[in-house]
């Protein structure tokens, strides 16, 4: 979304300001003079300037934005800074609060607030004032935050999902290539492993058969041996295991890359954590191996550490080296092309991250990468304490700047009032709600049952406080955090589920309640005042005041969420269509190697055995070499095109490791496993059926990790899910429940939210009608 020009809204602040003063004065006939208009133009000028540039210094252009309000409002006319002194200052919050962090949004905020509190004291006391417009400065600073805040939040929201989708669109064209080279380093090492050493045995005890017959009977023995083997890996080759457990990991990956520097006499230690098969990991392993072979290059001796975390919202990848020992000879310092550090800065850019490198302060090298993480967030730099710490300081001296005059000029009491005001308790009440605000997202119930406590307080604070201003403006003012709330409530229900739910009773449940402390306290602040109106009247009118109060936010809520909720199915939708189709690809090209293999390798290999069983070691030797040309001649099939996308056969449960793979490799925690009481070959509509079933319930989002379990018992194939909630109701639920019912099959809901799937492995009459999609041509295809 592209953002508005910058000088757009200061132009019209400045323009609106111009029409409050001087132009209304000048409409009543009141001429300013021309050391009025001079000062105006003296602080409206470089305001406007600041607020143009209020993106790329948001800090300083709210500094400098209070500052000169504040001087100008001195010599000026009532009015003269009112809507640059308001609004322009509230327009800079904004912007810190969406440009910035968390923390130096709210601690400006809190200490604009506070400075506007001192200098108010310090002006008028703590009771010559009832200090409501102090309340309503501080509100609108407190409104201007919180849009920024969410605003910023809003866009991150954004950009990770975007992220997400180029990181699942790249993995989608990056699967079927990564599965073909899969299966040609595993024939691969079949060929020059087993039927290589067979290919050789043979033809060694061929040619000694004379002077050492003993070894024919050996190569046999090897060959019939060797012919499982290959049988048996070649199988796993054709259908891998889902499970996180018996799959190469990534760390592993990383980890033997350590341990083969150290093979070569370098100290390098490591700290490598859990990480995700996908673009990220390979950005890794190429950041550390690029990184130890400059470190072997360039500082031969330096003791190295490596350091990999993968986290919600990023993953770290360091390696810093030691200055090389003293008196060390750099022997491959000219090997390099001088390109290390752009290809390093290049793999984490494609990966999406970020890449820096530089000394360290005790002579050594450090190699920092940043990349995303399991959201897909945009990464953040960490701040340092140091400069908190300033920030903290700065913020206390300018918040301790009104108090100087009165402590250092005026020495007389600015107040001999002994009444507090009632803008001090409305202060503190705000501040209270500002702090029951910050603990909506962590506590939502706990912080909307105090913001209604905090409710009824008003009206006294009113009465304690001699408050005589219009006496519906507080209690209204109290609504707004309630409000606030009640929207947050309401857009995470509608968020959540389309229909009923927990949280949507929550929500409504909170309205009511809210409308009926809102309108007590409203009418008790009335009544308390005095007023000729009957007290049904005045009952009557709060409860409508707040009841179209608390229905706009419910209703505004209720509108985000089901955006959000609308926002986040087409992005699973997509993420699941791109996922099908990836796992579709990846599937393709591995039945069609499989194909090759069931019809030359793995047939000359039972060749191979049976003429070694029979004792025929020139047999043997003849169907070893046929085996391997035949394998051979399967990798440069492996290398040529794609399949046909007319050709493509429908998944099966073979293809779950293909899944779960690449849904790990777009952030999703996804384990899948298979019991030993599955069977290997299952009816074709079942491993259909079921297959899909897993798909269906994985294109539901979720956060946390899922869990998928296959098992087979009581003439039944079952699948238990666990960790996607999402599975459980809505569309998803009804999807599954027609699949599974087209087979005789039944789907429950267990305790938190765990999904049970049902499938007759012999499916009853009721299934025979129709057959399921695809599984005509995929019978034909097993055939």
């Amino acid at each position: 979304m592209k953002r508005t020009d910058d000088r757009l809204l200061p132009v019209l602040l400045i323009c609106a300001q111009a029409v409050v003063w001087p132009g209304a004065a000048l409409v009543r006939g009141t001429v300013p003079t021309a050391s009025a208009l001079l000062v105006a133009v003296l602080v409206a000028g470089p305001v406007t300037a600041a607020l143009a540039l209020r993106r790329t210094r948001p800090v300083t252009t709210l500094v400098l934005v209070a500052a000169a309000c504040a001087l100008g409002a001195g010599p000026l006319p009532a009015g003269a800074m009112a809507v640059l002194g308001t609004a322009g200052v509230a327009l800079a919050l904004f912007t810190v609060a969406a440009e910035r962090d968390t923390f130096t949004a709210l601690l400006c905020t809190v200490a604009l607030a506070v400075w506007q509190v001192l200098y108010w004291i310090s002006l008028h006391g703590l009771s010559d004032h009832d200090g409501l417009d102090l309340v309503l400065t501080a509100l609108l600073y407190v409104l201007a935050c919180g849009a920024g805040l969410f605003a910023r939040r809003t866009r991150h929201a954004r950009q990770a999902a975007e992220r997400l989708l180029q990181r699942a669109e790249s993995e989608r064209h990056r699967l079927p290539a990564a599965e073909r080279q899969r299966m040609e380093r595993e024939l691969h090492d079949v060929s020059a492993h087993h039927l290589t050493a067979v290919v050789v045995t043979a033809g060694a005890a061929l040619g000694l058969r004379e002077s050492r017959p003993e070894l024919a009977d050996e190569a046999l023995r090897f060959a019939v041996g060797t012919g499982h083997e290959v049988t048996r890996a070649l199988g796993s080759v054709r259908a891998p295991s889902p499970s996180r457990e018996e799959l190469p990991s990534p760390e592993e990956r990383l980890r033997d890359l350590v341990e083969g520097f150290r093979g070569l006499g370098r100290h390098v230690d490591h700290e490598i954590g859990p990480l995700p098969n996908g673009a990220v990991a390979d950005a890794a392993f190429g950041i550390v191996r690029e990184a130890l072979t400059n470190v072997a290059r360039h500082a031969p001796g330096a003791h190295t550490r490596v350091r990999c975390q993968y986290g919600d919202t990023r993953t770290d990848v360091v390696v810093t080296s030691s200055a090389p020992p003293a008196g060390t000879t750099a022997h491959g310092a000219n090997l390099g092309g001088g390109r290390g550090t752009a290809f390093l800065r290049s793999r984490a850019r494609e990966a999406g991250g970020t890449l820096t490198s530089g000394p360290t302060a005790d002579g050594g090298w450090e190699v920092a990468a940043v990349l995303p993480g399991r959201t897909a967030a945009p990464v953040e730099r960490s701040v340092p304490l140091s400069y908190r710490l300033a920030q903290l300081t700065a913020a206390v001296g300018l918040v301790l700047q009104p108090l100087l005059p009165v402590m250092i000029i005026r020495s007389e009491d600015v107040s001999s009032g002994s009444t507090v005001a009632a803008g001090a308790f409305f202060t503190l009440l705000a501040a209270a709600q500002a702090v029951a605000l910050l603990w909506l997202r962590r506590a939502p119930r706990a912080a909307t049952g105090a913001l209604l406590a905090l409710a009824p307080l008003w009206p006294v604070a009113m009465a304690v406080g001699d408050y005589t201003g219009p006496v519906v403006l507080p209690p209204a003012l109290s609504m707004l955090a309630t409000c606030g709330a009640l929207a947050v409530l309401a857009a995470h229900a509608a968020r959540t589920a389309a229909g009923p739910s927990p949280a949507a009773v929550t929500a409504v449940v909170a309205s009511v309640v809210a409308v009926t402390v809102h309108a007590a306290a409203a009418t008790a602040a009335v009544l308390d005042r005095g007023t000729t109106a009957p007290v049904w009247t005045v009952a009557v009118l709060a409860t409508a005041g707040a009841s179209a109060a608390v229905g706009a936010a419910h209703w505004g809520g209720t509108l985000r969420g089901r955006r959000d909720r609308a926002a986040r199915g087409t992005r699973d939708e997509r993420l699941a269509a791109w996922t099908e189709e990836a796992v579709r690809d990846a599937w393709a090209e591995r039945r069609r190697i499989a194909a090759g293999l069931e019809s030359t390798v793995l047939a000359r290999t039972a060749d191979m055995v049976a003429e070694a069983e029979a004792g025929r070691l020139d047999g043997t030797a003849e169907r070893a070499r046929e085996a391997l040309a035949a394998m051979r001649s399967l990798l440069d099939t492996v290398r040529e095109g794609e399949t046909e996308a007319a050709r493509r056969p429908q998944p099966t449960l073979q293809a779950l490791d293909l899944l779960a793979h690449q849904c790990r490799a777009t952030g999703r925690d996804v384990e899948i496993r298979l019991t030993d009481r599955v069977p290997g070959r299952l009816p074709t509509a079942v491993d259909l059926t079921a297959y899909h079933a897993a798909e269906t319930v994985l294109a539901a989002s979720g956060e946390g990790p899922a869990v998928l379990e296959f098992d087979a018992y009581d003439g039944s194939l079952t699948l238990t899910v666990t960790g996607v909630p999402g599975a459980t109701r809505g569309l998803v639920r009804e999807r599954l429940t027609a699949r599974v019912a087209a087979l005789g099959g039944t789907v429950t809901t267990g305790p938190a939210d765990a999904l049970r799937l049902r499938l007759p492995l012999a499916p009853g009459p009721e299934a025979t009608g129709a057959p399921v999609a695809g599984q005509g041509d995929e019978e034909k295809r097993e055939r």
